[in-house]
């Protein structure tokens, strides 16, 4: 379906029109079964009586009666609640005020399932983060699980970080034939500046502020329930839900424990109500959501800034609904995808302050006017996605919408089109004899996105540390990590490499990283190649390199080259390296068969294969059983 923006940017209609083509088997596959799903009902209306009298035993009698009685929507509440995640802390309060609401409504609410919520930021360099990304598919299942008793007209999920949001859509998506609808808990109020905290953390690196220094800074960053403030994956999600309709206008990034983020809670209910069909105007997941949303979600990606682990997330993601997109689709979007937002770490400025200067009905309504997204999706709000110009208040108890602001308060944080950051998203796939990748360098300066220099070789993030400290990467150097990858490892982030390789280019060193890891939303000044394909367990050519070998990082030419002598390198033998101690230990060794069975960071990294796009493979013949 073409989008009726006529003054879409000719570049997105291209993207958005190959991504239909190579996608319209797999697509048309997916969306026969969530119709087959959709014509078979929701099984509460075909259970016998000892079922359904299971699924309502532990509900009021309010309740039985509604769900006895057939003719009210049921909401299925699916929620990443824990309270040692300050993102996700709030959200224990949230399913008594979706059941209140639900009441409310003359239907009836339940909760479905609780899927896992890791933090990235407590299992920064620790074994714990080799589970983090495969945690987004066992969200999935986990989701899956709790959805699977099929009681529910419609689904509430209720997350907000890293891999949840993620794991979550990847569900709503194999749900497909019930409306959605996502539902944030918001950003905690500002702390220490950004500016500050990354100081503090490279004096630490160098030996010139003591643990106690450092743990007052970061307690003083991350002080209170909610989302972390600073511009990473968590509240990359939080604007990709909102660019794709999937949240209600301006809810993305209002604070918890406020009487407006309540009353979006309440009122989301009420709005998934009246998207089931009880409620009389059915918007299932499979109609909304499509290739202009995901290209939408890639064009606010790119125009906020926001972390690269959804070059990864999104290709999963985007699978889930029948589609298939590619590095390609990215660099190409970012090309015409002006920067727009200077959040940290692009800039100092957090969340609340992008908030505070028009927020995302501002972002909408510049992204509009330059026709760089699609105005005529589908969304949970009832409406297209023009009607995402406007931002929530309250009058008199009430919520309600107005037009957001037409000009940027702070153009320092929020800029519109026509002064952008940048010209580009900042965001681009690497090619070359070490094979693929991508590099963020919105927050690169343009002196360091060219880096030649001899490589310096680890295959355990722990050893760069020792190395730093004894002097041995004083110099010109591009770091390899290599052994990262999903198939290794689990493919952990590499934060805590950052402080150390910003103390070297800020003395005045050519620096990089390259690895088949990854780094994520805190992608910052130094350059970094990140999700190397294939990974070197996998034959990826990271296997072959050696200390001292020279490699070229050219992030403006899109290129990353080993300068080693052709001859030479095709004949060189890959390196094996000793993975077992990375495989057991804090459950390690429960994730085996993820390792085994986990794709390659360009397909997203998936356990779950090609979903459609292999069933039409096998039905070609071209994937024998054995081999799928």
């Amino acid at each position: 379906m073409a989008s009726s923006n006529s003054t879409l940017n000719a570049t997105v209609a291209n993207v958005t029109d190959r991504i239909r083509e190579r996608s319209a088997e797999r697509r048309a596959l997916y969306e026969a079964r969530m119709e087959d799903q959709h014509r078979r009902g929701v099984h509460r209306g075909e259970l016998s009586c000892g079922n359904l009298a299971h699924g309502f035993a532990a509900c009021g009698t309010e309740d039985k009666n509604a769900l006895k009685l057939m003719n009210s929507a049921n909401l299925g509440i699916i929620s990443a609640y824990n309270d040692m995640l300050s993102a996700h802390q709030p959200l224990e309060t949230f399913p008594e005020t979706i059941k209140a609401a639900a009441r409310a409504m003359g239907s009836t609410a339940q909760f479905a399932g609780g899927v896992p919520a890791m933090c990235d930021g407590v299992t920064q360099g620790q074994p714990g983060m080799e589970l983090s990304l495969f945690s987004r598919d066992v969200i999935a299942m986990a989701s899956a699980v709790g959805l699977s008793h099929n009681m529910f007209d419609a689904a509430l999920y209720l997350g907000v970080c890293d891999k949840i949001v993620p794991g979550l859509f990847i569900a709503a998506a194999r749900f497909g034939h019930l409306p959605a609808m996502f539902v944030p808990a918001g950003p905690m109020p500002s702390g220490l500046p950004n500016k500050e905290k990354a100081r503090i953390r490279q004096l630490f690196a160098e030996g010139k502020a003591s643990r106690e220094e450092l743990l007052e800074a970061e307690s003083q960053s991350y002080h209170s329930p909610g989302t972390c403030t600073f511009y990473g994956t968590a509240n990359s999600n939080q604007l990709m839900m909102e660019m794709m309709g999937l949240h209600l206008p301006g809810t993305s990034f209002v604070n918890p424990g406020t009487e407006m983020r309540e009353a979006l809670t309440g009122f989301a209910t009420e709005q998934a109500i009246r998207n089931t069909e009880p409620g009389g105007d059915y918007r299932p997941f499979y109609r909304q959501i499509d290739e202009r949303a995901i290209v939408n979600a890639i064009v606010g990606l790119l125009a906020s800034g926001g972390s690269t682990n959804h070059t990864l997330h999104l290709v999963a993601m985007a699978a889930a609904a029948g589609l298939t997109i590619t590095w390609e689709d990215f660099t190409d979007l970012s090309a015409v995808t002006p920067s727009l937002m200077r959040i940290y770490p692009n800039g100092q400025a957090d969340i609340n302050h992008f908030q505070a200067a028009g927020g995302m009905s501002f972002l909408f309504r510049e992204l509009f006017a330059a026709g760089l997204i699609h105005d005529d999706i589908p969304t949970v709000f009832g409406t297209d996605l023009t009607a995402y110009t406007q931002e929530p208040f309250l009058e008199d108890g009430k919520l309600v919408w107005r037009e957001g602001p037409k000009a940027s308060l702070d153009s320092d944080v929020l800029t519109g089109v026509s002064t952008p950051f940048a010209p580009t998203g900042g965001l681009t796939v690497l090619d070359g004899n070490l094979g693929r990748g991508v590099i963020k360098i919105s927050a690169v300066a343009e002196e360091h996105r060219v880096v030649e220099a001899p490589v310096k070789i680890f295959e355990d993030q722990n050893d760069l540390k020792g190395a730093f400290e004894a002097g041995e990467l004083d110099r010109d150097v591009i770091a390899v990590v290599r052994f990262q990858g999903p198939k290794a490892n689990g493919m952990p982030e590499l934060h805590k490499l950052t402080p150390y390789l910003g103390v070297l280019q800020d003395r005045g060193h050519k620096v990089a990283l390259v690895t088949d890891g990854r780094m994520s939303g805190a992608s910052g000044k130094v350059p970094a190649a990140i999700h190397l394909s294939p990974e070197a367990l996998d034959g990826g050519p990271l296997a072959k390199l050696r200390d001292g070998d020279i490699v070229r990082l050219d992030a403006n030419a899109g290129t990353l080259e080993t300068r080693v002598e052709a001859r030479i390198w095709a004949d060189r033998e890959r390196h094996v390296a000793e993975l077992d101690h990375y495989h057991v230990g804090l459950g390690r060794e429960l994730f085996g068969g993820f390792r085994h069975l986990a794709m390659r960071g360009e397909e997203g990294a998936s356990v779950f294969g090609g979903f459609e796009a292999d069933d039409l493979l096998r039905q070609d013949g071209q994937i024998h059983d054995e081999d799928a």
